[in-house]
């Protein structure tokens, strides 16, 4: 079986072992696991988070000014501030903090006037809310295959582009850069918008620039496994005024707090111009990424300390292909993402888990993995996931192969230090399973 279920696949009886080959046969097959403790990731509490900021958000909630809109200027609330905070890290003219990535991307895609009704290009490997933001932006998500580092194929956008399609949407999946240089020349040369999902991705860069500032806007999480981290919320930044506007528009500044957005100047559009979605971030919450926002470049370092870590020891490790980063130093590190090409990626996550890792196959048959285009059940005519596979085959290939093991920031490199050897460990297992007639 190929999947993410915790009980294990019937496998050949092992023989029985004592003593030190306890440490080298499998978990999955009675021996002793690398690892005993839980494997830090957010939802066992692993965050990063200094007292300083928990006294920010307390700070917050003793003010009993918890709306965004209140008596102060723009430039005095917590929002204000966070959103000036952001222009400034982002080197952008315009930044707006909303109630989560998935607003975000949606009101990127609405503020960059793509038509209702149109279709948005976005890759088949994604999170559920990236089809989902193009639809509760009233579009048609298109999907496009991934390469064999799973991201975006502009050679199979180019072949299948249509005319119907009126945006593109990449996306930095699992803190990876897309290919988006050529995707934004690409972009302008179709003259559609290009709204970077950087959702996954805050921080991250491409060439010493930051990941969200080569498209049109960009759109980015604060929810709890993210970079900056207040359970849930999300900001978009963009240079592009009116985009602006009508984003801020749509997500609830009524009544002339548009203008707030808008010091010395006057706003390109009314506040009632459009649907009023009410998708704003609250006080306590900007209080707190505030406060984050400050040590942001220290939990950078450690994401990146610890994937370097990790996937330079297992670099040389036959049986599977680690993912490639589009240049150099072109990711978040939140996540070891690697294949396994001539082999079964169900059984290798199965054994990691029972090694004391979290590991999923992406592609597993019998998870309903929202990172797997097949189970986006809303987007299709049809319930049969083998025909929606078809629609993408390539992309399904080799979500089947690919195993996603969570790298928090908390990590220590005794921590990555077990993973190394539980990849290795599981591996060469593997490599037995394999030969064995």
């Amino acid at each position: 079986m190929n999947g993410n279920n915790e009980a294990p696949a019937p496998t050949r009886p092992m023989p029985v072992s004592h003593g030190a080959d306890l440490d080298r046969q499998l978990a999955l097959h009675g021996g002793v696991p690398v690892r005993r403790a839980p494997w830090p990731t957010y939802d066992k509490g692993a965050v990063f988070i200094h007292p300083d900021d928990e006294q920010a958000a307390f700070r917050a909630v003793r003010s009993h000014l918890y709306f965004r809109y209140d008596h102060r200027p723009q430039n005095e609330t917590e929002c204000g501030r966070f959103e000036d905070e952001l222009c400034r890290y982002f080197g952008t003219r315009h930044a707006l903090a909303v109630s989560s990535g998935t607003a975000a991307l949606a009101l990127s895609v609405m503020g960059a006037g793509v038509p209702a009704g149109s279709l948005v290009a976005c890759p088949g490997f994604t999170f559920v809310a990236t089809p989902s933001a193009i639809v509760m932006a009233g579009c048609r998500p298109f999907l496009i295959e991934v390469d064999d580092d799973l991201r975006m194929d502009l050679d199979d956008l180019r072949r299948r582009w249509h005319p119907d399609i009126r945006g593109i949407v990449a996306v930095h999946m699992r803190g990876f850069a897309a290919d988006v240089e050529a995707l934004a020349a690409f972009a302008a040369e179709m003259r559609v918008p290009l709204i970077e999902d950087a959702v996954p991705a805050l921080g991250a860069e491409l060439n010493g620039r930051k990941l969200g500032t080569f498209g049109t806007a960009g759109a980015f999480s604060t929810q709890s496994d993210k970079a900056l981290n207040c359970g849930e919320g999300g900001f978009l930044v963009t240079d592009d005024s009116t985009l602006f506007a009508r984003a801020v528009a749509l997500s609830g500044a009524y009544e002339g707090r548009l203008r707030r957005h808008f010091a010395g100047a006057e706003p390109p559009l009314s506040g009632l111009d459009l649907p009023l979605l009410s998708l704003r971030m609250d006080e306590i919450r900007a209080a707190l990424l505030r406060a984050e926002l400050t040590r942001l470049p220290q939990r950078l370092a450690l994401f990146h300390r610890n994937y370097a870590h990790v996937a330079t020891a297992l670099a040389d490790l036959p049986g599977i292909a680690i993912r490639r980063p589009v240049a150099p130093g072109a990711y978040l590190g939140e996540a070891f993402v690697f294949r396994v090409p001539d082999g079964d990626a169900g059984w290798f996550a199965r054994a990691l888990r029972a090694e004391g890792f979290d590991a999923r196959n992406i592609g597993a048959d019998d998870d309903l993995n929202v990172r797997a285009f097949w189970n986006w059940r809303f987007l299709y005519h049809t319930a049969d996931p083998g025909e929606i596979r078809a629609m993408l085959p390539r992309t399904a290939r080799l979500l089947t192969e690919t195993v996603d093991v969570p790298l928090s920031s908390n990590l220590t490199l005794d921590d990555c230090d077990d993973l190394i050897r539980a990849v290795r460990k599981v591996a060469a297992g593997h490599g037995v399973a394999l030969a064995r007639p």
